[in-house]
């Protein structure tokens, strides 16, 4: 089965500094790659490359075969990308917020889909509030409630487990499991050895923006994955 993300000897550059060197990795259907690594390894570069946000310097990124510079627009209608940053308007209320994203996305906006989300997410009582009053994880749910206002293949999470309390990392894990289950493709950046590890099926170690590792995780208890994290990441720093 041909991988649904396929990276290639990807390589991006800011000026004088290289972020991604060589990078190569590959996600088939069905199938979650959590990217481990310290802040500044370059794993929301390469988030970021495939969900078509950012050009790369060399090398080459496609989803389903379709490339993320050439094909950049047939590529967004096949993925969800979900920054580290909430990237919400403060002064809309939650329920505002979910309908001009869905208006951008050029996407139809029902208000009982939306309901659903929001109640998904426990965010139902508060949908009339502005996001401005909203802690930090409920601004987090907020923004992950998006994922289920669309149906896309493949979903790019940057830290998605961040700032949320246990119940809301419990349900984003079972959401998921359901996606993987349901043959979509996940690949999610993380620096910590919590739940993100136990929905991943691989886990593809990052320092100085290169791949040092990749392997399964099945089989791999957490203070494995963090013994090969402290020989191969930070011995590259």
């Amino acid at each position: 089965m041909s991988p649904f993300i396929y990276v290639r000897d990807l390589g991006k550059r800011f000026g004088a500094l290289t972020v991604l060197d060589g990078v190569s990795l590959e996600v088939r259907a069905g199938e979650a790659l959590a990217l481990l690594g310290a802040n500044g390894a370059g794993k929301t570069t390469v988030l970021r490359v495939v969900a078509t946000l950012l050009r790369p310097s060399r090398g080459r990124a496609t989803v389903a075969g379709l490339d993320c510079v050439k094909e950049a627009e047939q590529v967004r209608r096949l993925v969800a990308y979900v920054g580290h940053g909430s990237h919400l308007y403060e002064d809309l209320t939650a329920r505002e917020n979910l309908k001009f994203w869905m208006t951008l996305a050029d996407a139809p906006v029902a208000d009982d889909a939306i309901q659903g989300a929001l109640a998904a997410v426990d965010l139902d009582r508060a949908e009339g509030e502005r996001v401005r009053r909203f802690s930090a994880g409920m601004k987090r749910r907020l923004s992950l409630a998006r994922l289920l206002l669309v149906r896309p293949r493949g979903l790019l999470l940057d830290e998605p487990f961040a700032s949320l309390d246990q119940a809301a990392k419990k349900w984003l894990a079972e959401h998921l499991l359901a996606f993987k289950a349901a043959g979509g493709a996940i690949v999610m950046s993380t620096h910590s050895f919590g739940r993100e590890l136990d929905v991943a099926d691989r886990v593809a170690i990052l320092a100085e923006g290169r791949v040092v590792l990749d392997t399964a995780r099945a089989g791999l208890a957490a203070d494995e994955l963090q013994r090969l994290y402290a020989l191969h990441a930070e011995a590259e720093a």
